[in-house]
C-alpha cells in the first residue's frame, strides 16, 4: 500500500492537468472570438468613453425623430462606417427607428476595403468582440457558407476589415439579445444570387444592415450633389443607376443586394439623415458622404406614406405629361416617347398629392410653381403646375416657343407638411435636416417654402433659413426670434436628363 500512494499522487494530478489542457483547448475553439481592429482608431477603445459618445450622438440625433417613424417596423437600414467623429451623428439617426426594437438576427453587409477577393466573406468566428462586449455570430452564417459557393471564410479580411465592426457598438447600445451574420462583399458578386440566398434566412425578427459610405474625396458642393442623387437612386430602388456608377458608394454591392430584397419583399425606403465629413470634423476640400436610410415593411405604412414612393418609370410618365402640357399650351406638336395620358390612368396617379414643377435653362431657374396641400389628383397637379411654371411665374416672362426645346423639367412629389415644434432658434437649427426636409415658414400674412433641393445651393442651415425669410418678405434674421410657424415635408423628385 505504501508503494501505491506515491503512484496515485503522481498519476491523478497528471490526468487532471491533461484534462484541464484539453478543456482549455476546447474552450478556446468554442470561444473563437474575432477581436476588434478599429477600436482606438475609428471609435474609442475605452468602454466608458465609447458608451458616452454613442449616448451623446443618439440624443442629438433624437431631436430629428418623429412618432410616425418610431411606430413603423423597420426591415433594413443603410448606415455609414467611418470614424465616429466624422459619420457618427448620421449613423446615430438609426437609433430613431431601431432603439427598443427586438431582432434575433441581424445581417450586416459590408464592403471589402483591404484585401481584394471574390464573392462574400463570412467569418467563421463564434463571436465578434468590441469594447462593449461580445456579439454572437448566428448559426445561419455557417449554413450560408456551407450551402453557397460564393460565401466562404476569408481570414485576412476578418483580421483587417472595419466596416462590420464599426456598426456593432451602436447596435450593442440600442438593442438586446441579437446575433449577427457578418458578410463582407468582394468583387464579382452576383448580387441577385446573394439576395436570393439571404431572403431564405429572413423572417419577421431579422434586420438587414448595409454598411457603406457615399462619395469619396470630392469638393463639398460636388459631393452633396452627387450624394443627393445617390440617395434618390436608393429611394427609387434604381439598381441600374447605382451599378452604372459604382463609385457613388464604397458599399454599392450591399446596396444592390438590399434593393433586390426590397423589391422582392416590398420594403419601402425613407432617408433619415445625410451629412459629409465637411459638416463634422473635416475640411470641405475633400469630403466623404454619409447617409442613414431606413427600409420599412409595406404592411405597416399608411396610405400616405406608401404613396410617397413612385417608381422611376412612373416618374418618366409625369415628366412627359408636364412637357406635353406646356407644348399643348404653346401650340407645338410634341411627340412623347410613350403615351403618358393613357398611362396616367394608373390609380396611383389619381391619389391626391402636393406637387411642384420646376423649369431650368442651362442650369438656371426659369420657373417654379406648385401646391403644398394635396388638393388635386397627382396627374392634374402636375399638368396645372407645369403650365403655371411656364407661363404664370411672376418672376419670369411667359415661356416662348424658342425656349421650349431648351428647358429641363423637374417634377417634385411632396409628403403632407407637418408642424415642427421648437423652443428657440438653436433648437430650430438642431431639428431641421439638410437635404431631407423642405421647409415652410409662416408669420402673419407672410409665408414661403424651399424644396429640399434648395439645400444644394444653400447647404448652411443659417443661410437656408435667412434666404427663406427673405423669400417670404421678412427680415433675414427673423428666424432667430423663435416665433415663426415652421412646417417640414419631404420630396421625391424626377428630372429630365440635362
Amino acid at each position: 500500500m505504501s508503494n501505491l500512494k506515491p503512484l496515485y499522487r503522481i498519476v491523478v494530478p497528471t490526468l487532471i492537468s491533461a484534462f484541464l489542457v484539453l478543456a482549455a483547448v476546447a474552450g478556446a475553439q468554442a470561444e473563437d472570438v474575432r477581436k476588434p481592429v478599429a477600436a482606438g482608431r475609428f471609435y474609442p477603445d475605452d468602454p466608458g468613453r465609447l458608451e458616452q459618445m454613442i449616448t451623446e450622438l443618439t440624443e442629438k440625433a433624437k431631436k430629428n425623430t418623429s412618432e410616425t417613424l418610431e411606430k413603423r417596423p423597420v426591415r433594413a437600414v443603410v448606415m455609414p462606417h467611418a470614424g465616429y467623429v466624422y459619420s457618427g451623428l448620421t449613423a446615430a439617426h438609426a437609433a430613431n427607428v431601431l432603439k427598443g426594437k427586438n431582432f434575433s438576427k441581424i445581417i450586416i453587409l459590408a464592403p471589402d476595403h483591404r484585401v481584394g477577393f471574390s464573392g462574400g466573406a463570412i467569418s467563421d468566428a463564434c463571436s465578434y468582440q468590441t469594447p462593449l462586449g461580445k456579439v454572437a455570430v448566428h448559426p445561419d452564417a455557417g449554413m450560408l457558407s456551407e450551402q453557397y459557393e460564393f460565401f466562404r471564410a476569408v481570414p485576412s479580411s476578418d483580421e483587417s476589415e472595419h466596416a462590420v465592426e464599426v456598426i456593432l457598438p451602436f447596435l450593442q447600445t440600442w438593442l438586446d439579445d441579437f446575433k449577427i451574420i457578418p458578410i463582407v462583399l468582394g468583387k464579382g458578386l452576383n448580387t441577385e444570387a446573394c439576395a436570393t440566398a439571404l431572403e431564405k434566412t429572413i423572417d419577421s425578427d431579422t434586420l438587414v444592415i448595409v454598411s457603406t459610405d457615399l462619395s469619396h474625396y470630392l469638393p463639398y458642393e460636388k459631393a452633396v450633389a452627387k450624394d443627393k442623387k445617390t440617395i434618390k437612386y436608393i429611394e427609387n430602388l434604381e439598381a441600374g443607376a447605382l451599378s452604372a456608377e459604382p463609385d457613388r458608394a464604397c458599399g454599392t454591392a450591399g446596396l444592390l443586394v438590399l434593393i433586390e430584397l426590397a423589391e422582392n419583399l416590398n420594403w419601402k425606403p425613407f432617408a433619415l439623415h445625410y451629412s459629409n465629413s465637411g459638416d463634422t470634423a473635416g475640411s470641405k476640400n475633400k469630403v466623404v458622404g454619409y447617409a442613414t436610410i431606413a427600409f420599412y415593411g409595406e404592411e405597416a405604412m399608411s396610405n400616405h406614406e406608401t404613396e410617397k414612393q413612385i417608381s422611376s418609370e412612373k416618374g418618366e410618365v409625369l415628366l412627359e405629361l408636364a412637357r406635353k402640357s406646356i407644348a399643348d399650351r404653346l401650340g407645338i406638336g410634341y411627340e412623347t416617347p410613350s403615351e403618358p395620358d393613357s398611362r396616367a390612368n394608373d390609380p396611383l396617379f389619381q391619389s391626391r398629392r402636393g406637387t411642384f414643377v420646376t423649369l431650368k435653362i442651362d442650369g438656371q431657374l426659369r420657373g417654379c410653381i406648385g401646391n403644398l396641400v394635396p388638393e388635386k389628383p397627382l396627374v392634374q397637379g402636375v399638368k396645372d403646375n407645369a403650365i403655371n411654371a411656364a407661363f404664370n411665374d411672376p418672376r419670369f416672362a411667359p415661356l416662348s416657343k424658342e425656349e421650349f426645346s431648351r428647358i429641363q423639367i423637374e417634377v417634385s412629389l411632396l409628403t403632407e407638411p407637418k408642424p415642427l415644434e421648437y423652443r428657440d432658434a438653436q433648437d430650430l437649427l438642431d431639428k431641421i435636416r439638410p437635404n431631407v426636409d423642405g421647409l415652410i415658414i409662416r408669420k402673419g400674412p407672410y409665408s414661403a417654402t424651399f424644396l429640399p433641393q434648395v439645400w444644394e445651393q444653400l447647404p448652411d442651415k443659417k443661410s437656408f433659413l435667412s434666404n427663406l425669410c427673405m423669400k417670404a418678405g421678412l427680415r433675414p434674421d427673423e428666424w432667430k426670434k423663435g416665433d415663426l410657424q415652421v412646417f417640414t415635408y419631404q420630396v421625391q423628385y424626377f428630372e429630365e436628363n440635362a
